[in-house]
């Protein structure tokens, strides 16, 4: 590729707008995950469709669950109809699914949107993150899938302002409605959004990636031979062998703990800080600190790993983490409250990461993406499990026992990544992985 300044100012205006489009596109991603939990303290309230707490764990865990499968089969997807077309119909499934939710006259319908929502959301951002890898400057692919995963937290933070700025006047089903409007969107991706030079390259259509690579005068990448499925069930099966396998369950259990309790706080932090005794508008509040600080850590994380090393960091990011959420069934004043919930988003957020960071440094390089995904795979059931645990100790009448829950699940986390990184011996791998650890998330 040409250095001169017009080329790659040319190059720079592509990744320029690649990453503008998936940012909005994961914004929208974020707004609709966040916006149930959001909503849930107003729609428990009111009884609406007369739900209970138990209920309404179930409810969260059919979004989460959606994610699991939309994060499964999106790879299989992208390599079947393109990542352009993959991410159009993510955006267009989660805001049709939102459609559904603001239109349901019952429980069961609400359900079924929650779930065709979640299966969006989940293909949405692996895709998402693999578009901007494809088109990130040299050496700027971390950076920028750093700053692809803040517009996640900026849809949370989005979601409280409309929870609590429509529902007293216009009731929960405006803030659905506001889910459908990035439907608008859609034409924009068809119209602006470039397909993935890597997958027009595998598909053999050479000259459609040489027209755009030269219309913005990039580089067309070089793939990889693509593997068979034997390669990948070899690629799983050496993450048991030779005495792996207890390694191999530590992350996995690291995994589950940590994204029960991403899943579980993101779900139930408004209703959680309601039962504590905190004014509805005052919970939303929280919302919006939490995602600043989960925002803060993404930045912030990365660093602190490539200076005292990942697994160090993902263990003492989970202790504090527990810590935190532990704090927050005590009520203290609100200045206190918002301080620890900041930083309790901080940690929280991106322990996760850290997580995958740990497996991917400690991987070779032959079976790193299968130990990563698969990491991130296992997590998932906690994702799952996370909004189900919490709608049961409200039903029950322990809500006060929520955050404890979700403590003790950071506390698991920090024991596993701990126990695994004393374990392993290895030496950490040349390279930076940055990319498939964040887009495991």
């Amino acid at each position: 590729m040409s250095s001169s300044p017009a080329l790659s100012a040319r190059g720079s205006k592509l990744a320029l707008l690649v990453v503008g489009l998936c940012w909005l596109a994961v914004l929208f991603d974020g707004l609709d995950m966040f916006i149930y939990g959001s909503v849930l303290p107003h729609l428990l309230e009111t009884r609406t469709f007369g739900l209970t707490p138990d209920q309404a764990g179930d409810l969260g865990s059919y979004a989460t669950f959606g994610m699991l499968v939309g994060a499964l089969t999106a790879g299989t997807v992208a390599d079947r109809i393109g990542r352009k077309q993959l991410m159009i119909g993510c955006v267009t499934l989660f805001s049709l699914a939102s459609g559904i939710c603001a239109i349901s006259g019952s429980l069961a319908v609400f359900g079924l949107g929650r779930t065709l929502a979640g299966v969006g959301l989940g293909g949405l951002l692996p895709t998402a993150i693999s578009m901007v890898s494809d088109y990130a400057k040299g050496g700027r692919a971390a950076l920028t899938i750093g700053l692809l995963m803040t517009a996640h937290h900026a849809g949370g933070i989005l979601s409280a302002y409309v929870a609590k700025w429509l529902i007293d006047p216009l009731g929960w089903r405006s803030a659905f409605w506001v889910c459908v409007l990035p439907l608008l969107f859609v034409p924009v991706l068809i119209k602006l959004l470039p397909e993935s030079l890597s997958f027009l390259v595998v598909k053999g259509r050479t000259e459609e990636a040489g027209a755009l690579a030269a219309r913005y005068e990039v580089e067309l990448p070089a793939v990889a031979a693509k593997k068979t499925t034997a390669d990948r069930w070899d690629a799983l099966l050496d993450l048991f062998r030779g005495g792996e396998w207890l390694q191999t369950l530590l992350y996995w259990l690291a995994s589950f703990g940590g994204l029960l309790l991403v899943y579980g706080v993101a779900t139930w932090l408004p209703t959680l800080m309601r039962t504590e005794g905190y004014e509805l508008a005052n919970a939303l509040t929280f919302v919006v600190v939490f995602n600043l600080g989960g925002i803060v850590g993404m930045l912030v994380a990365g660093r602190a790993a490539d200076r005292f090393g990942a697994p160090r960091i993902s263990a003492v990011w989970f202790a504090l983490t527990a810590v935190g959420v532990y704090l927050l069934s005590v009520h203290m004043p609100m200045g206190v409250t918002t301080v620890v919930v900041f930083l309790t988003g901080v940690f929280l957020n991106s322990a996760q990461t850290m997580i995958y960071a740990t497996v991917a440094i400690r991987s070779t390089p032959d079976n790193r993406a299968t130990a990563v995904g698969w990491t991130s795979g296992m997590g998932r059931f906690g994702a799952v499990f996370g909004p189900w645990l919490g709608g049961q100790l409200l039903a029950a009448g322990n809500g006060d026992w929520g955050f404890t829950a979700f403590a003790l699940a950071g506390v698991s986390s920090m024991v596993f990544i701990g126990i695994a990184a004393l374990r392993s011996a290895r030496q950490p791998q040349a390279g930076n992985d940055r990319e498939e650890l964040v887009a495991a998330h």
